[in-house]
């Protein structure tokens, strides 16, 4: 593959996302217009962990004395492995390699997002692991030890939209 490459799973593709859909509607502002409320019914992917109900768990994850930092295909196989170890679904992955050394990129998830930022130089990789619903965002810390070959991993944890 190429450096810079724009990696395409094709999964949800067809149709556009969300966020443009929301943007093509008109959105009323009159006065009669019903408020939007919480319907315990519908599917909002909230989740509760560790007794806290909320929007989904981040997981900010730096990755020290780490190899294999500038290798875009292997931090592609990567990310998938991640994808699938944690039972999120991929929307697409793209990956940007700089010159000389490093590479940054998103794999998009209908579950939120995994990112990373490598400084190879350094041995040193952040990643943001952010997952809602049923996928399991913890899954992905023991893979990335492993395919980075990790001196240390430090992990912190926000859980995003507590009380929305």
């Amino acid at each position: 593959m190429r450096h810079g490459a724009l990696l395409r799973s094709g999964i949800g593709l067809e149709r556009p996302g969300v966020a443009r859909d929301v943007a093509q509607q008109q959105i009323s502002t009159a006065p009669e217009a019903e408020p939007r409320r919480m319907d315990d019914a519908r599917l909002d992917h909230f989740v509760v962990r560790n007794g806290v109900r909320c929007a989904g768990a981040h997981l900010i994850i730096d990755i020290h004395g780490g190899e294999r930092l500038d290798e875009i295909e292997h931090i592609e196989h990567t990310l998938r492995r991640c994808v699938d170890a944690a039972g999120a679904t991929l929307l697409h992955i793209h990956l940007h390699h700089f010159q000389p050394t490093g590479v940054s990129g998103v794999a998009v998830l209908a579950e939120s997002h995994i990112s990373i930022h490598t400084w190879p130089e350094a041995g040193y990789a952040a990643l943001d692991v952010f997952m809602c619903g049923n996928a399991d965002p913890d899954a992905c810390v023991p893979i990335l030890r492993e395919a980075f070959a990790a001196r240390r991993v430090a992990v912190s944890e926000l859980l995003r939209g507590q009380g929305v």
